[in-house]
């Protein structure tokens, strides 16, 4: 197997395929271009970034910039009011562990209003304050009017481990539909979003969404928000690690198999590429995400500086060996070459030692962690497993 040119510029060079159709997915490691990434420790005006200072205040502020404009678009933060509504509408699947609270937040902003809605579970015996974990949910609410789907979100588990938990449907924010995601809070509270090259798209409103179910975490006297989680998998991973990027109130943040746009380098055109992802969901990325498709070398950026956004916080990735789609080598390096800025500027015992094809089990260091399983493109309770052991393993 070729071994990986990792070299690191500040400005973008040209792959001698550049301008060259990419029809079918690569997925011989023989062909994955040599790896020509920007330095997380070289400002755009060439200033070597040393100290945590020169992070926040500089290189920082630039990332969060280029990722912005260049491939998810804006997570607009203003709004005139925010309401929190307990409704009954559900019988609580498990009443003697849990307590339940369907929860309607209303956001105001220039007279309209949009309301989205959490299912969230408390323990019932103890008084708290519980940590809590918020699952961005992809999936479309439950035909049958259910809460949960267990195998993909063990909240009996978590609330027997001392959680408190909480859910919300992706579409009560934003339809996953191309030609209509813009009817939730995009068009309602945001509409000078719409037709920006770098506006507020789909990944962007489901961030939204946490920062929101976030915003009743901090006013409720049963929880500990200080230690709380974000977790997404496959697009809402995606969201999730943007949504932490701009909102530094969650201290773990957990993408499952997040991929192409996630977790995964996009310049290894691996799996699903920039251009295959822009061309089947067109409604998730920013537009000008679009002028990277076939041409990942010209990105100026790439998913290995998202961890740095996160860090010093915790961040999690998993991959499943069967989806090599979403590139697990990919998602490993990401997390590999951006667990750099965790332990060079904030001195987290953080650095990966070992190379994807040396891994022996999961790796659980100081704020970052990882694990692949076998099995396809999925959440499972291996998944959550493995990532509350890492995640018992910071606290302590």
């Amino acid at each position: 197997m070729k071994k990986l040119l990792l070299i690191f510029s500040v400005f973008p060079l040209l792959s001698p395929i550049n301008g060259m159709s990419q029809i079918l997915a690569n997925y011989d490691e023989d062909k994955v271009p040599a790896l020509i990434l920007s330095d997380p420790f070289v400002s755009e005006k060439g200033r070597l970034i040393q100290s945590i200072t020169d992070w926040e205040k500089i290189r920082r502020s630039e990332i969060v910039r280029l990722f912005q404009d260049k491939v998810y678009g804006q997570i607009p933060s203003d709004f005139e009011a925010i309401s929190f509504e307990k409704v009954n509408e559900t019988a609580n699947p498990y009443p003697e562990i849990a307590d339940l609270e369907e929860v309607n937040i209303t956001v105001k902003r220039n007279g309209k209003s949009h309301t989205m809605r959490i299912n969230f579970f408390l323990p019932k015996d103890g008084k708290g304050p519980f940590p809590v974990i918020l699952l961005i949910n992809y999936l479309p609410k439950y035909a049958d009017g259910t809460l949960v789907d267990e195998a993909f979100w063990p909240v009996q588990e978590l609330i027997r481990r001392g959680f408190a938990t909480a859910s919300f449907h992706a579409e009560t924010v934003a339809p996953d539909i191309a030609e209509t995601f813009q009817d939730g809070v995009i068009s309602t509270l945001y509409p000078e979003q719409i037709g920006q090259a770098n506006g507020m798209k789909a990944l962007g409103a489901w961030g939204w969404g946490a920062m929101r179910a976030m915003d009743y975490f901090e006013k409720h006297s049963k929880l500990d928000s200080k230690i709380s989680v974000l977790v997404g998998h496959s697009r809402t991973g995606k969201a999730a690690l943007w949504a932490s990027a701009n909102d530094p109130r969650w201290a773990f943040t957990y993408a499952n198999e997040s991929g192409c746009g996630g977790a995964a380098l996009s310049k290894r055109k691996f799996g699903e590429t920039v251009g295959a992802i822009n061309r089947r969901f067109p409604h998730w990325f920013a537009d000008n995400f679009n002028q990277y498709n076939e041409k990942e070398e010209d990105l100026p950026i790439d998913q290995h500086l998202l961890p740095g956004l996160i860090a010093p916080r915790s961040v999690y990735y998993s991959s499943a060996k069967g989806d090599q789609w979403a590139d697990p080598k990919g998602e490993y390096l990401g997390l590999q070459l951006g667990s750099r800025v965790a332990a060079e500027i904030y001195g987290k015992k953080a650095a990966f030692d070992q190379g994807f094809e040396d891994l022996e089990g999961p790796v659980h260091l100081e704020s970052v962690g990882y694990h692949i399983r076998e099995g396809k493109h999925d959440l499972t309770w291996e998944d959550w497993s493995l990532f509350l052991e890492f995640m018992e393993k910071v606290e302590k």
